[in-house]
């Protein structure tokens, strides 16, 4: 028997994508005036955030590669013989499926759709060692170029159909956040209460998106210790009464992310964690204020240290006070150019979403200890922003069970 390296499988009619056909090609032709400004003939794309940006499809890698070859004429999808005809039915674009009967098919179907001795973007941040010397052996480039900060750069200026889903995703986690508020109560363990905000936000999207696919979405539910990093996992930890909580929602749409982030205590919070609780509350106020379009995110960071130093709490700030929004997730993605920190000069404008997200984190031991953090999503618009977060923040609806 003659096994093909790759072939075209066309099992079924495309799938309802999240955005129109229209959406993907003024994607593709962004992409492509990088490609003419840039002299290139094609491009890889290889990271699963740009695969899903530009042609829809969020793959599922287990150890295989997959890529996205985008030319000056046409937008092919190269994918793993394991998902059969899947790609196809949720890509926008053509397909082509590469068989694993010999080791670097995959390579051999770029290089089919590419060519070799061409100039071709590639994303240097995703581009292992290995790839990287598998790419110069097939497609024998005249000239390769990292343009994964100019997708980035395309990535953070949302279109109003992106700034729709991510309204959505922003409603189906106040859904997640209200399921847990009412689910919170002494003796439950953290992995009991994440579950009840997973189910709702999952039950939440499928009734918004009856046609997409569904994986992904998640709760990280703290209390007590457990609270003092952003992304601690959830445990088996049993809820007292007087315990801090960190509520975070990641419902997750077509790759989209989205997240409701809010600090809660079980019946009752003690006079000095009120007093660190309400100054970062305070914090978090001034900060969504300081969004709006012109502002620069290393000058709003700097403002909001001000703010901290002035009480004497910047020391127990953790991270960046906010970040992009868009096709990404903890397992991919991030558009580090759309961060509140001191190392990011960006200015802001319409089109953009950002989150405000202050946090502090006091050690065990200290009056107040844990950690305190909320977090909005804000649209930014051409006269200011729209928080399109709706669920509450602070002491008088987040004391709860």
């Amino acid at each position: 028997m003659q096994r093909p390296e790759f072939y075209i499988c066309e099992n079924g009619d495309k799938a309802p994508l999240p955005f129109a056909p229209e959406e993907y090609e003024a994607r593709l032709e962004g992409l492509r005036d990088l490609m003419e400004m840039h002299d290139l003939d094609a491009c890889l794309l290889t990271s699963m955030h740009n695969i899903a940006y530009y042609a829809g499809f969020l793959y599922c890698s287990f150890g295989r590669p997959y890529g996205l070859v985008v030319t000056r004429d046409r937008s092919v999808l190269i994918s793993a013989g394991i998902d059969a005809g899947q790609p196809w039915r949720r890509c926008h674009g053509e397909s082509l499926t590469y068989t694993d009967w010999a080791r670097d098919n995959y390579w051999r179907a770029v290089a089919h759709i590419i060519g070799t001795g061409k100039s071709v973007g590639v994303e240097a941040d995703h581009l292992s060692m290995v790839n990287a010397e598998k790419f110069s052996h097939f497609l024998a480039p005249r000239r390769g170029m990292d343009i994964s900060a100019g997708t980035m750069a395309q990535r953070m200026l949302k279109s109003p159909a992106e700034i729709d889903l991510i309204t959505q995703g922003a409603a189906v986690a106040d859904v997640g956040g209200y399921a847990i508020r009412d689910t919170i109560r002494e003796g439950l363990r953290e992995i009991d209460v994440a579950m009840a905000g997973r189910d709702a936000m999952e039950a939440e999207i499928a009734r918004r998106f009856p046609d997409a696919e569904y994986r992904d979405t998640w709760v990280w539910f703290q209390s007590g210790l457990n609270t003092d990093g952003a992304h601690n996992p959830v445990t088996g930890r049993v809820l007292k009464r007087g315990d801090i909580l960190s509520l975070n929602c990641f419902p997750m749409i077509s790759g989209y992310y989205t997240a409701l982030e809010r600090t809660l205590f079980v019946g009752e919070a003690d006079a000095a964690s009120l007093a660190i609780w309400e100054a970062n509350v305070a914090a978090h106020e001034y900060g969504m204020s300081l969004l709006k379009p012109g502002a620069r995110c290393d000058e709003v960071t700097a403002l909001v240290n001000a703010f901290f130093a002035e009480r004497d709490l910047l020391q127990y700030r953790t991270f960046g006070y906010g970040h992009s929004f868009g096709v990404l997730s903890h397992y991919y993605g991030r558009e580090a150019g759309l961060e509140l920190r001191e190392d990011i000069d960006t200015v802001l404008e319409p089109g953009m979403v950002i989150s405000m997200e202050p946090m502090l984190t006091l050690p065990q031991g200290t009056p107040g200890a844990g950690g305190y953090r909320e977090h909005d999503i804000l649209v930014i618009g051409a006269d200011g922003a729209e928080d399109i977060t709706k669920y509450p923040y602070g002491p008088g609806f987040n004391i709860v069970g």
